[in-house]
């Protein structure tokens, strides 16, 4: 059998790709004629699988540790305002989240209302948010 063939067997058989069969030993791959014949090669190390190789971290690993000693980050590698930049959203997130929870356990009269002023930052902390409630009632 042709090897480009054989190797093309051997990978169906094998379930990889054929850039991952190496064949060793010609003369008896030659020989094999059927998956079978494929499997036994495997076995005896005629045919070899090669491991799978996945993308190289290197690269980011490299960037990662110029980006830590403060390089990179000139005008031309920003994206974002320096507002953006700065995780202000994950710091409204909390803040909006820890009133609605509130809200949510409090559930006063005019729960819509609050609800939408919370959204606006209207209130500065949970305290303020109790205040104004217990001035409602």
């Amino acid at each position: 059998m042709e090897l480009n063939k054989l190797r093309a067997l051997a990978a169906k058989t094998l379930e990889v790709g054929r850039s991952r069969v190496r064949i060793m030993d010609a003369e008896k791959a030659a020989e094999a004629i059927t998956r079978e014949d494929v499997r036994t090669l495997y076995k005896e190390g005629g045919i070899v699988v090669l491991p799978a190789t996945g993308t190289s971290r290197g690269r980011a690993r490299k960037l990662a540790a110029k980006k830590k000693s403060g390089r990179k980050i000139g005008p031309g590698s920003r994206k974002g305002t320096k507002k953006t930049r700065q995780g202000f959203k994950r710091q409204w997130m909390t803040h909006v989240r820890s009133q609605r929870r509130m809200l949510k356990k409090r559930r006063p009269a005019n729960y819509r209302k609050l609800y939408r002023m919370v959204k606006g930052r209207y209130f500065k902390n949970l305290k303020h948010l109790d205040e104004y409630i217990k001035a409602q009632v």
